[in-house]
């Protein structure tokens, strides 16, 4: 009997929670801000590696052989065009030079020797003392002793440049290398290593390469007819270092190469920046940033979206409230906005924040919708 009471009081029990749990109200649907999709104007900023250098880098060669005498210039150094840089031991150079000249004024004294015999021969062949004979050989000889002067003047000539070239002098203004040679070394022109470098640096040169499918973009962002137009239209691009922070002054692209490299298939850029105090040097490396505009793109905030598994979501609100997760394909950034080339177009509505425990279905009370805002 009592087994009985107990089993009643436990139904009774269970029937009245039952009731009450029947009777409890659905949670109310959140309250979350959406987003109507439209168009915008917005600008990228894409960044490509850059190598640096000087507007000119001249290898510092010898001319000639011969020992390292002299070292005018210390590495890192800033030199002037035609300022002395080294000195190679002139002597054998001197000893040609003397030589040559020597030979050069042996061979005037044969002219004016020469040409006496003829004006000495000259009246007698006249008179007929002399048979014709004798003069055509003496005006041999001096056409002999002519053509010995040019070839020693040529001589001397070329003993003069190399005696010159004992004395390196920098071709251009700019900084000074490293110095691989010392005094006292033995050097020529078949050393596989320059004695400097030698880089003109009151402008550099960053080169970056853009791959086919990102050149015909880049070019169609720009009016005009031929690159040339296109190139005067491009706005300043600017240099991020390899510590990651940006140069001070803004650069310019100024060249396209002629064509693509058949290995990497890509085609150089150059983009040239001022640098008169010096901050920069050949070997440099970094980044070139082009800022592309995009007109009538599809913008939404960063936040308004959620990465899955290297996915990225957003959720779409439809004509019921009813919320869905949706991939979205990222086509560049803008500051802390994306933009979305597939998965939403204009009209739709998506939600700004608060989605990250929404189940695909759940519906919700949406805030104030609101516009994306043109960037300009």
């Amino acid at each position: 009997m009592k087994s009985i009471i107990t089993l009643s009081l436990v139904a009774l029990f269970l029937a009245s929670c039952a009731d009450k749990n029947a009777g409890a109200p659905a949670p109310a649907p959140a309250t979350l801000p959406v987003m109507d999709v439209a168009y915008a104007s917005a600008s990228t900023d894409t960044e490509y590696p850059v190598a640096i250098q000087g507007k000119t880098d001249v290898e510092i060669r010898p001319q000639v052989s011969g020992t390292l005498d002299k070292i005018y210039v210390d590495e890192g150094a800033y030199v002037t065009a035609g300022q002395p840089l080294f000195k190679i031991n002139d002597n054998p150079y001197r000893q040609q030079y003397n030589n040559a000249t020597a030979s050069l004024n042996a061979a005037e004294a044969a002219v004016i020797n020469a040409q006496l015999e003829v004006e000495k021969l000259t009246p007698l062949v006249a008179n007929k003392v002399v048979s014709d004979y004798q003069l055509k050989t003496a005006k041999a000889n001096l056409a002999i002793a002519k053509a010995t002067v040019a070839q020693s003047k040529a001589v001397v000539g070329t003993a003069q440049i190399n005696l010159g070239y004992t004395i390196i002098k920098a071709p251009v203004s700019g900084y000074i290398g490293r110095l691989p040679k010392k005094q006292g070394s033995l050097i020529s022109q078949a050393d596989p290593e320059a004695l400097t470098t030698l880089s003109d640096i009151k402008e550099v040169y960053a080169y970056f390469s853009l791959s086919e499918n990102d050149f015909i973009n880049f070019k169609s962002q720009y009016k005009g007819n031929s690159l040339n137009d296109k190139l005067k239209g491009l706005a300043p691009v600017s240099l991020v270092l390899s510590d990651d922070t940006v140069y001070p002054q803004l650069g310019k692209i100024d060249m396209i190469d002629g064509q693509f490299n058949k290995t990497t298939g890509a085609i150089t850029l150059r983009a040239k920046f001022p640098n008169a105090n010096g901050l920069l040097r050949s070997g440099n490396t970094g980044k070139v940033k082009i800022s592309i505009s995009h007109q009538n793109a599809i913008v939404i905030p960063q936040d308004a979206t959620i990465e899955i598994q290297d996915k990225v979501y957003v959720f779409l609100v439809d004509k019921k409230n009813a919320v869905a997760r949706q991939p979205v394909v990222v086509s560049g950034k803008s500051g802390t906005d994306y933009l979305i080339s597939e998965g939403i177009a204009t009209g739709d509505r998506i939600v700004l924040k608060g989605f990250e425990n929404l189940p695909d279905g759940a519906t919700i009370v949406p805030e104030a919708a609101k516009k994306a805002v043109a960037k300009l």
